[in-house]
């Protein structure tokens, strides 16, 4: 006889799958890389079904009783939360690489190259943009983005579907995520900032003591090639930082989940 599945059972099935994917596709939606614009919607929805196979496999489900009742709601919107606020604590520690390159093009004068950039919905600096594009180089080629899905995946095992949600520890999450921006932002942007403050400051000099040396004609053509050469010396630097920014993001992610599971 070769095995059947009845309508029920595969509707109960389906169901529980449904709901392993709330987490997960929360999560995907507002991670970086997973979150971006250019990331098709098909995408991240065949993404999402096909990781949450084997969280159905082999972690606890609620009963399918309990899905098709109103008592589910605030169970989902919880899946929600804990997915949304776990992408969102990596994008914002992401921020950092924007936030610094925003400084540097601001520094240098080239506040105005500026295009549009699908992910973010606007224009940015140019340097911005570089810098997210390496970030997230360093994240995908450092497997950070594996190491994202791991943890939302481990958390279904300590953290379960209709565990208590306690709200502070998401709002503490975000706020330490900011808080590490801001930092991490200014460390990685301060070695190239400190050489063009000190630069313009000797353009300024010089032009107060001689006149004919316009700003324009002299200091701007300067800190441009300044700003380059300072960019390619830090290379190294920066990519060390923008590696340190990740693990921070991953750091802070996982504990994050380690707090919803002490309440």
């Amino acid at each position: 006889m070769l095995p059947a599945v009845g309508l029920t059972e595969l509707f109960d099935i389906l169901a529980q799958h449904m709901v392993a994917m709330l987490r997960l596709g929360a999560f995907l939606l507002a991670s970086p890389v997973f979150g971006g614009r250019f990331v098709p919607l098909p995408v991240r929805i065949v993404a999402t079904s096909v990781i949450a196979v084997p969280v159905v496999m082999h972690a606890p489900m609620p009963d399918p009783d309990l899905i098709s009742d109103l008592r589910f709601v605030p169970v989902a919107l919880a899946e929600l939360a804990i997915g949304l606020v776990a992408g969102l604590v990596l994008t914002i520690l992401f921020s950092a690489a924007a936030i610094a390159g925003d400084r540097i093009a601001s520094t240098a004068g080239l506040g105005f190259a500026a295009q549009f950039d699908p992910a973010a919905g606007g224009q940015t600096p140019v340097v911005s943009q570089i810098f997210g594009l390496v970030l997230l180089s360093v994240f995908i080629g450092t497997d950070g983005h594996l190491i994202a899905i791991r943890l939302i995946l481990e958390s279904y095992q300590f953290l379960p579907i209709g565990s208590a949600l306690n709200a502070r520890v998401l709002v503490a999450a975000g706020l330490d995520a900011a808080e590490n921006m801001f930092a991490l932002g200014a460390a990685i942007m301060m070695p190239v900032v400190s050489v063009l403050l000190l630069l313009n400051i000797v353009i300024g000099v010089l032009t107060r003591s001689a006149p004919q040396l316009n700003v324009f004609s002299f200091g701007f053509p300067v800190t441009m090639a300044a700003t380059v050469l300072l960019i390619y010396a830090f290379a190294p630097g920066l990519v060390a930082s923008f590696d340190a920014l990740v693990q921070q993001g991953l750091v802070n992610m996982a504990d994050l989940l380690g707090s919803l599971k002490d309440g």
